[in-house]
């Protein structure tokens, strides 16, 4: 992120803690100049907008080389045919997106319930992919936002939080997940007691492995960090998660980075101090904390390496 945009973060930051506003950088009630949007079609060199002749996006292609270019195969999750590029107008009551697009407004689906920090600014490229159902009230998914710009020094984030769980299933199924070496069944939205976390993984002679899913959008200072907003629902899972391991049983947290601009993994302690020491205090007793870079881009989503922890 540039200079300019990571002390915009920190204001947004104080924002946040401060309970100030809905949603950081919203644009509410304000007009813009944007750019048209734009339909995204498939071609030999990946994805690329249509009609973007002469425009900032001719530039707004794939960020890494496994996005469906020469010689790499086809992301771990693609979206489907049919995603489209607006311009971000604003964001209302957390779930609902107003888009530019072709000189009209359109509303899309937001299922981030985060502040989605720094990213929600008027202008921003937004990619939504079209909702399975077509009785939909809302005919578009939010998966995508540009950030610091349409140039090359631009890149997207992932903002669409049912990814992480998806890739990880289909990662531990393409047999990409180190730390899950052994273990053979996957069960989704597996129950535990009263409580249900998002995986639960068994294999022959290997104690249960259960595993929560958080989405990260947040960089500050080169750190990828979670929650991006104050979240007691996160705190509860860090709970239920040392008491799995109290029972001699393997719980881990898998964060997927959905931007490429982090170089190691922490809580926001800045955002919510609270989820921060549980966090350390979660990890020392033996939760697994496993922080995945994505590999993001226009094409979809695949996984990448695993990060470094920072903090205690």
């Amino acid at each position: 992120m540039s200079g300019d945009g990571k002390r915009q973060t920190k204001k947004d930051a104080a924002g946040v803690r401060a309970g100030g506003g809905d949603v950081p950088g919203d644009a509410s009630g304000a007009e813009h100049a944007v750019n048209k949007g734009r339909a995204v079609s498939k071609g030999r060199e990946g994805e690329r907008m249509t009609g973007a002749t002469g425009t900032a996006e001719d530039n707004m292609g794939d960020d890494l080389p496994i996005m469906g270019t020469a010689g790499y195969g086809a992301p771990l999750l693609p979206f489907p045919p049919g995603c489209i590029v607006g311009r971000f107008v604003r964001r209302v009551k957390r779930f609902s997106v107003e888009l530019e697009v072709d000189g009209a407004p359109l509303w899309v689906h937001s299922n981030n319930s985060g502040s989605m920090l720094g990213l929600m600014r008027p202008g921003a490229a937004v990619l939504a992919s079209p909702a399975p159902n077509p009785n939909r009230k809302l005919k578009y998914t939010q998966e995508l936002v540009r950030c610091d710009g349409d140039g090359p020094r631009g890149f997207w984030v992932g903002v669409n939080t049912s990814v992480p769980n998806r890739l990880l299933e289909a990662a531990f199924h393409a047999g990409r997940l180190p730390w899950a070496a052994g273990y053979t069944t996957l069960r989704r939205e597996a129950r535990r007691g009263e409580s249900r976390l998002d995986a639960r993984l068994d294999g022959p002679g290997l104690p249960t492995l259960w595993v929560e899913c958080k989405n990260v959008t947040l960089v500050e200072d080169d750190v990828a960090a979670f929650p991006d907003a104050a979240t007691e629902r996160g705190a509860k899972h860090l709970r239920e998660m040392m008491d799995i391991v109290a029972r001699g049983e393997r719980a881990a947290g898998f964060y997927l980075i959905q931007r490429p601009d982090g170089r190691c993994f922490g809580p926001a302690d800045y955002i919510d101090p609270a989820y921060a020491e549980l966090f350390h205090e979660a990890r020392a007793a033996g939760v697994e904390i496993h922080p995945h870079r994505a590999l993001v881009g226009m094409a979809g989503v695949d996984i990448g390496c695993e990060m470094a922890v920072v903090g205690k």
